[in-house]
């Protein structure tokens, strides 16, 4: 009960501190962010469905063929674990610390910065010729580590803002962890035991999946129309364009320095950058009420839009870069000419 009672008190000084910074015109944004309790379940539920139906589809992309082969080499899986939940979780706190965010702001962002790679990595690394295996088991991978490793990188960093030491809802984002590994675990289920339907379900998924996100944005836009300016502030714009591309940058870097090849360092790159971001959505919608959390529910969208612009770019740079490069070896070398001679063939050795 004690328990309760603390993290109740911290939620109420975390909203008093939104507030102070934040209010304008006739009263604060929280008394402004009135979202109907049937409106908010419905988000609630999209979301979960969303998240379940990426993880199964992710699932059914998973072969243990594939899992064997990087986990009895794992240099490829450890270097990109390291840089995904070292390079991230530590970005998100210096912006947030660089920029001065209030605590609301901060969690929100160190949510966003702990989350596992996301499903989108995959389709960037094959963009970018990557190493397809090492971005499916490297995803499958950081979910399974983040059930661990998330609650206690959140817990670490939150120490260094007032007001936030007890503030995680440490049980609400083990469970929507949790609740992440088991989707993915009936998808590789079915492509292990029932591989025909695989191809099928990414494809149903996909449909159902577009259709969800289009009304999962539209009433969450509908829900915070008042308020939306609020979450596109300054600092907020700045991280969610700095946090994916200092990821994109140093997973790169730290891969060509652990000796990985251009391909698998081109696929970390990719790992490191893209976050979960269904994942931070499902949990800021789960572990956080909408009067304490706010307009910052919209973060991991405006990060998720910066995510793909420079993704995008980085791959466009990547294949103008491969059109245009020279020839391995050019045409430095001769090649032997074989003269036809009257009487028959002779090879004859020249070289121009």
């Amino acid at each position: 009960m004690s328990a309760t009672m603390n993290v109740t008190e911290v939620y109420k000084r975390i909203t008093d501190s939104y507030n102070e910074a934040n209010v304008s015109g006739n009263g604060s944004v929280m008394g402004v962010l009135n979202i109907p309790a049937s409106l908010n379940k419905a988000i609630n539920i999209l979301t979960i469905v969303i998240l379940f139906i990426i993880m199964i589809s992710l699932g059914c992309t998973m072969e243990f063929s594939k899992i064997k082969t990087h986990l009895f080499k794992p240099k490829g899986v450890a270097i990109a674990l390291l840089a995904q939940f070292g390079i991230m979780p530590l970005t998100a706190f210096s912006l947030a610390k660089i920029l001065q965010m209030d605590p609301i702001k901060a969690v929100t962002v160190l949510i966003c910065g702990c989350c596992p790679g996301g499903s989108l990595s995959n389709i960037f690394s094959l963009a970018m010729n990557g190493d397809m295996n090492l971005s499916i088991v490297m995803t499958t991978c950081s979910c399974i580590a983040a059930l661990g490793l998330m609650p206690l990188l959140l817990y670490i960093y939150c120490q260094g803002f007032d007001g936030l030491e007890d503030a995680v809802p440490y049980i609400g984002i083990i469970s929507a962890l949790a609740f992440t590994l088991v989707p993915c675990a009936i998808g590789i289920a079915i492509n292990y035991y029932k591989p025909k339907y695989s191809p099928f379900i990414k494809k149903a998924g996909f449909g159902i999946l577009t259709v969800s996100a289009v009304l999962v944005f539209s009433l969450s836009y509908f829900a915070i129309k008042d308020v939306i300016r609020l979450a596109l502030t300054p600092d907020v714009l700045a991280v969610a364009a700095l946090m994916p591309l200092i990821g994109f940058t140093l997973g790169y870097v730290m891969s060509m320095i652990c000796r990985l090849s251009p391909k698998c360092s081109r696929t970390v790159s990719m790992e490191t950058g893209c976050q979960n971001i269904q994942l931070c959505i499902t949990i800021l919608k789960v572990a956080f009420s909408p009067q304490v959390i706010g307009p910052m529910f919209l973060f991991p969208l405006v990060y998720y839009t910066f995510q793909c612009a420079e993704a995008l770019l980085l791959t466009l740079c990547f294949r103008c870069y491969q059109a245009f490069k020279p020839p391995a070896g050019g045409n430095s070398h001769s090649c032997p000419r074989v003269f036809v001679l009257r009487g028959g063939l002779s090879p004859a050795l020249t070289h121009s």
